[in-house]
């Protein structure tokens, strides 16, 4: 396994690498300028279940933002940035426990060098980031296009660069919306660094489309060995990139704790409004701190059968439901009680 032999690099009072659990990430969307509006939606992150969030800094009021967030917040915070050396050394200044950069986009040596300067007066880790969008044109020359093999090549380079400067207090993050060539990627690079690896598919698309390539490119890396901490890129609320990830390590055995909702996909059996109960559940269960099974069923005719693996369950028959526990019917309720039946007994379980 790859990840037993990571380095481990601290992250705040976060460790990765060396076997370390997986964590999750995720990036605010709000203008970090706007304090106020990115503490709340970090707070929201936090209480989905986030480890370490990134925020952008994009200019000098950003990065001096970045003290008053840490301030407000239990999480180790990364500042993203793009270009501006200056913006990187500003927030490491002002807190930033890692910065995300591409050595390759923010200038000469010089620039390099004080920021891995001021990276190491503070022992700051540093995030080197390589995005397929943003390959060489010297490597999509010698790779004949966009590939595996140069986005690897091209994080190494960035690598080395870094540890030439004296530096080694590294993550590494190549990412692709090819989800095949970014396992590829993967696959390579972890046979040439023992650098941790952050992993995601970039640029994932939608709620439906970016889960979908998420847990296909997340699932085949991570079930390989390879990965220490995971963000799930998804165009809309960053919440949502909590609840996949978390699914998708529970679903690979690489994260225990959290309540697991199944359900069944309907069929002309069922006589409630299914799909919604399942979703209601799903949305109630995340602040119930329970490492148990709870099932969804539509109908009473095979419900508890189905639900005999769960811990738990409800099936819905005609304006009316089953709570099961542990297999066995308990009680019928009105359709109408079967969620708060439901939540009662999970708030009191034993």
């Amino acid at each position: 396994m790859h990840r037993e032999y990571t380095k481990t690099v601290q992250i705040g009072d976060r460790i990765i690498g060396g076997g370390n659990p997986i964590l999750i990430q995720s990036m605010t969307n709000t203008r970090t300028e706007d304090i106020k509006d990115t503490i709340a939606q970090i707070h929201r992150l936090e209480q989905a279940g986030c480890d370490i969030i990134r925020c952008t800094v994009p200019t000098m009021e950003a990065a001096k933002a970045v003290a008053k967030i840490k301030k407000e917040i239990k999480i180790p915070l990364v500042a993203d940035i793009h270009f501006d050396y200056k913006m990187a050394i500003a927030a490491i200044e002002n807190g930033a426990d890692k910065i995300r950069i591409n050595p390759g986009n923010i200038g000469n040596q010089d620039r390099v060098q004080a920021v891995v300067s001021a990276a190491k007066e503070r022992n700051i880790p540093i995030r080197i980031g390589v995005n397929s969008g943003s390959l060489e044109k010297n490597l999509i020359e010698k790779y004949h296009g966009v590939t595996a093999e140069g986005i690897v090549e091209s994080a190494l380079d960035k690598v080395k660069m870094v540890e030439d400067l004296g530096y080694d207090h590294l993550v590494v993050s190549i990412k692709s919306s090819d989800v095949m060539m970014c396992v590829k990627a993967h696959e390579l690079l972890a046979q040439q660094t023992l650098y941790p690896l952050h992993v995601g598919i970039t640029e994932a698309g939608t709620v439906t489309s970016g889960n979908i390539k998420s847990a296909l490119g997340l699932g085949i890396i991570l079930n390989q060995g390879i990965g220490d901490t995971i963000r799930v890129s998804l165009t809309g609320d960053p919440v949502e990139e909590i609840k996949s990830a978390k699914l998708i390590l529970r679903t690979l055995g690489l994260r225990k704790g959290g309540i697991e909702v199944v359900s069944c996909p309907t069929c002309g059996r069922t006589r409630i409004d299914l799909i919604s109960l399942a979703t209601k559940v799903e949305d109630m269960v995340q602040d119930i701190p329970l490492d148990i099974k709870v099932a969804v069923m539509g109908c009473v005719v095979n419900g508890p059968g189905e639900a005999r693996e769960a811990d738990i369950g409800i099936a819905g028959g005609d304006g009316e439901g089953l709570l099961i526990k542990h297999g066995e019917i308990i009680k019928k309720v009105p359709e109408q009680e079967l969620l708060n039946v439901l939540r009662e007994e999970l708030l009191n379980w034993k």
